[in-house]
């Protein structure tokens, strides 16, 4: 069995920070989302990005992947 600290492994990023990105690489927000769900676009992108929890929560791992993803497909 392989014993992993906590520490080693990298800390969630916050879901302030996948936003500045969005908004970085000229993605922006539509508003009349649910909650705490905002959604981005970009006219470059065919769909929309969907982001759901508060700015200073963490993000979820597929959260941070589909941010990637668009970001990179822009990026093109």
């Amino acid at each position: 069995m392989r014993f992993e600290s906590k520490w080693t492994q990298t800390m969630p990023r916050k879901i302030r920070e996948l936003v500045r990105d969005l908004l970085a690489a000229g993605f922006y927000e539509i508003r009349g989302g649910k909650g705490s769900h905002r959604k981005f676009t970009h006219e470059e992108y065919a769909g929309a990005v969907t982001l759901s929890g508060g700015s200073g929560d963490d993000a979820k791992a597929y959260q941070e992947k589909q941010v990637r993803q668009a970001i990179e497909e822009v990026q093109k």
